[in-house]
């Protein structure tokens, strides 16, 4: 286990949900279409989501919206604040995605928002094997992130994917499904675990 600071909290200290949310909210009240994630992901037709690094819930109420069962986690209480105002009928949680138990499996998992280049510097396997112990045989962990100097490459992520299981299974620029091109800064990736 790593003993490093999370990066958003480190890098985020004085965000507010509200704050957070404000911007979608004004992309969507000028018509911008800001559930692109959860399109992504309603293309599994998953019944049951974790909302992994749920932050304010953006992708998770939408999912539930929709009538998927959401559970959201996350490890910054700001943001859960603002996730269990807007959607309290869904199951929201602190905590940290190396060590969350929550004694079931999902359909899928997604990690969106930049999840894995805001964790803790160390932890990122820890967070996929325990991401890959919470999904259902057939399952599939969806993570988008962006791809910089001295965050996490990759080609390490599909390693550590692979140390935990699971196989890849698409891989996007975006989460509108632009084709994957080697040199992009942003990556959408769908690792499934075997059925």
């Amino acid at each position: 286990m790593t003993s490093s600071p999370n990066r958003w909290l480190e890098s985020r200290p004085d965000v507010s949900g509200e704050a957070y949310d404000t911007t979608y909210e004004r992309r969507a009240a000028a018509g911008e279409n800001v559930h692109g994630e959860a399109d992504f992901v309603g293309r599994f037709a998953p019944a049951s989501v974790l909302d992994a690094g749920c932050g304010t819930g953006r992708v998770g109420r939408e999912l539930a919206r929709r009538g998927t069962e959401v559970v959201g986690v996350d490890i910054d209480a700001r943001m859960l604040a603002t996730a269990r105002e807007k959607a309290p009928e869904v199951g929201w949680q602190v905590a940290d995605l190396a060590t969350v138990e929550l004694g079931r499996a999902f359909d899928a998992i997604v990690m969106a928002g930049n999840v894995m280049i805001f964790l803790a510097p160390g932890s990122e396997g820890e967070v996929v094997a325990n991401m890959a112990r919470h999904l259902a045989p057939g399952g599939a962990l969806i993570a988008g992130f962006q791809l910089m100097p001295g965050r996490l490459a990759i080609e390490r992520y599909d390693a550590l994917a692979a140390g935990a299981g699971l196989v890849p299974a698409e891989r996007w620029s975006t989460w509108g499904c632009e084709p994957w091109v080697a040199g992009v800064n942003y990556a959408v990736s769908v690792h499934q675990k075997p059925a």
